[in-house]
């Protein structure tokens, strides 16, 4: 059997490049990768199907194949649109090509089952899906009716939005792929409900729909694991910024809906977690942020606060380019009784956080979204993002041994048994051996990529 994983902005390659550096990359690119790999070991052949960039910027993504040392996973670059790198928002009129090109490829190869992912892979694989009459899934990862809702778009201001987002475009691509899948894979029973049930959708999916199928992420647990490593690297590193203390840890994208500034004001707020704890973010390509000017919204914000509160000392970033030394750092964090916080303003799943669960960090979560799933009592904490005295409140629960020390094991109990990315690939699996093609229409705007319908009014 050969599946493909259609995810035309991923570009994946062998090392891992940009894997955090851009807003398109990031926890999409770690998911396909870990699930196409677990179900390779499954014997089955899988390919990671992406788009070939030309591009002086942009190296590693130019040759037409790849793959993962170690593993029979092939990545397939195809040739569509621009030959210069694009941003996601990007693609949407070169789609059709994408999809042509790409049923051309297999019709030579073969192809039993095509996974999708994110709104531009869905409507690529539904088209291909027709082409081939090949069934096809559907996995969001996000959904651009949230995006919406956190931009305050509407009627009156959607044009604007439009023009910058192609939200057109990807309501529709996302209404199209749900519909018309085999079956739609979400993270959470809560991901199902609240993101699916938006009122965007309710013409193209009911979200009591049986073609729901929870199948949850995973965690390289190769890498993220409790076992001791040695990494004096990343241990040097470590006593070189904040010396023996204890730190409290953010690692997520430098993005505004992370929300790092709300877990920096909750720290600021407490004296007994600025006494014993430093605060330490990390980044990603961003070396020593105090000392160089960074064209970052997030970082800016955060020096903003601490240089007017005067906790340049105890407040440090460090750059973490891999995953490998961010498991070091998760390690050598907890021999130091440290602990990981994630305070998204909305978490759809939550990788992140079981990635420092998995490597034994107590974890002080997000309460909105799929970490209320991910997080039972006595393996974790919640809080309100957005309210600074429960953030606050939480984290100090942790400076209790007996505390830390429950969290701590039942965390790692939680991700061996429920998070690996073998039962994530299981699940896909299971699924797709019920799944037929069952023929449908995709309107004629995603084969040209044009004169895309507006969701309201007239596109200026």
């Amino acid at each position: 059997m050969r599946v493909i994983f259609v995810n035309p902005q991923g570009n994946f390659d062998s090392k891992d490049s940009r894997l955090s550096s851009h807003p398109d990359f990031g926890g999409q690119i770690v998911y396909v990768k870990e699930v196409a790999i677990a179900m390779e070991k499954m014997g089955v052949n899988v390919d990671i199907v992406t788009r070939r960039i030309e591009d002086p910027l942009w190296p590693e993504f130019s040759s037409k194949f790849d793959g993962y040392h170690g593993t029979n996973v092939r990545i397939v670059r195809i040739d569509f649109g621009p030959s210069e790198f694009l941003p996601k928002e990007k693609l949407w009129p070169y789609l059709g090509e994408f999809a042509k090109k790409m049923a051309d490829f297999y019709k030579k190869e073969g192809l039993d089952f095509i996974t999708t992912h994110y709104g531009d892979g869905g409507i690529s694989g539904a088209m291909l899906s027709k082409y081939l009459k090949i069934p096809f899934s559907f996995t969001a990862h996000s959904l651009g009716a949230q995006k919406m809702d956190k931009l305050d778009v509407d009627e009156k201001n959607f044009s604007h939005f439009d023009e910058i987002y192609n939200f057109s475009a990807r309501i529709l691509a996302e209404g199209i792929s749900m519909k018309y899948s085999s079956f739609n894979v979400v993270s959470t029973r809560m991901e199902q409900f609240e993101q699916y049930g938006h009122k965007l959708y309710r013409d193209y999916i009911d979200v009591n729909d049986k073609k729901f199928k929870i199948i949850p992420p995973g965690v390289n647990n190769r890498i993220f694991n409790p076992n001791r490593v040695d990494d004096k690297k990343i241990e040097e590193k470590v006593r070189s910024i904040s010396g023996t203390n204890p730190l409290i840890i953010i690692s997520s994208r430098l993005d505004p809906k992370k929300n790092h500034i709300s877990v920096v004001k909750a720290y600021a707020k407490s004296p007994i977690l600025r006494e014993r704890y430093d605060l330490l973010i990390v980044t990603n390509g961003f070396e020593d942020p105090y000392n160089n000017k960074y064209d970052n919204e997030v970082i800016k914000e955060i020096i903003d606060f601490v240089i007017k509160n005067n906790l340049k000392s105890k407040v440090h970033f460090i750059n973490i380019e891999n995953q490998k030394d961010l498991a070091s750092l998760y390690k050598v964090a907890r021999r130091n009784n440290s602990f990981f916080v994630s305070m998204a303003l909305y978490e759809p799943f939550g990788l992140a956080i079981i990635e420092a669960m998995a490597c034994g960090l107590p974890v002080v979560a997000t309460k909105n979204g799929g970490p209320t799933d991910i997080i039972r009592d006595g393996e974790g904490l919640l809080a309100d993002p957005q309210n600074l005295d429960e953030i606050k409140t939480q984290m100090e629960k942790l400076m209790d041994e007996e505390l830390y020390m429950k969290i701590s094991v039942n965390g790692i109990k939680r991700v061996n048994t429920s998070y690996t990315w073998e039962s994530t690939a299981r699940g896909y699996l299971e699924s797709i051996q019920n799944a037929q093609f069952e023929d449908f229409d995709i309107p004629s705007c995603f084969y040209t990529g044009r004169n895309f319908p507006p969701l309201f009014g007239k596109k200026q």
